[in-house]
């Protein structure tokens, strides 16, 4: 198992825009470290050969938790984003802090059935067979820009999804952001041209 601290943008498919949204990046923040070593890694869960990336060990660690935070706050603070979308479930974990400290609104993008109104669906592709994920009607407005959060990305499916139900509507996603990516399954492959910014990659296996 590895655990390597870095600020990563994807590439080649940087915006300019993305360009310009500088935090320390390359290893260069000293604050990276200990946001990498709070984060558990748990063998063969939730079944053989997944080591399971456990981030409820850095909520525990108030220092690394401000820290993801506020690195996150810095890049997106005065960049015109009015919406943060939150991927469920642990999306719903770092969201909200970031948009309240922003100044953005904080859109939950839930699996099916879990939103009570009219909602956007969009399907993406599992291992075996489909899933969805689900956003309400009217909780964003064409033009507005956004940036959507997630704890990790793996094989960049639910992310994916969630990048085609806010263009749907007419959103500009200015970027994704996770605390971390497994890089060995490619999921920003699925990404297109949406800029990934992450702060910590680790192996699936």
């Amino acid at each position: 198992m590895t655990i390597l601290f870095v600020c990563y943008k994807q590439q080649p498919a940087v915006s300019q825009e993305s360009e310009n949204m500088t935090s320390k990046e390359d290893g260069q923040d000293p604050r990276l470290p200990k946001i990498a070593s709070s984060i558990r890694v748990i063998p063969d869960f939730p079944k053989p050969g997944i080591m399971f990336q456990d981030i409820t060990t850095l909520l525990l660690d108030t220092e690394a938790f401000k820290d993801t935070i506020d690195i996150f706050v810095e890049r997106y603070k005065g960049k015109g984003i009015s919406v943060v979308a939150g991927v469920e479930a642990r999306g719903f974990i770092f969201g909200p802090p970031i948009a309240l400290a922003i100044g953005a609104k904080f859109v939950p993008m839930r699996k099916p059935k879990k939103l009570p109104g009219k909602v956007f669906s969009e399907e993406y592709s599992l291992e075996y067979g489909t899933d969805k994920i689900e956003m309400h009607v009217g909780a964003v407005e064409p033009g507005e820009r956004a940036i959507i959060i997630d704890d990790l990305i793996a094989t960049g499916g639910t992310l994916s999804a969630a990048i085609r139900l806010l263009e749907r509507v007419g959103v500009k996603i200015v970027e994704c952001a996770c605390v971390i990516e497994l890089p060995e399954l490619k999921g920003r492959d699925k990404l297109g041209e949406t800029p990934l910014f992450i702060l910590v990659t680790s192996d699936a296996a």
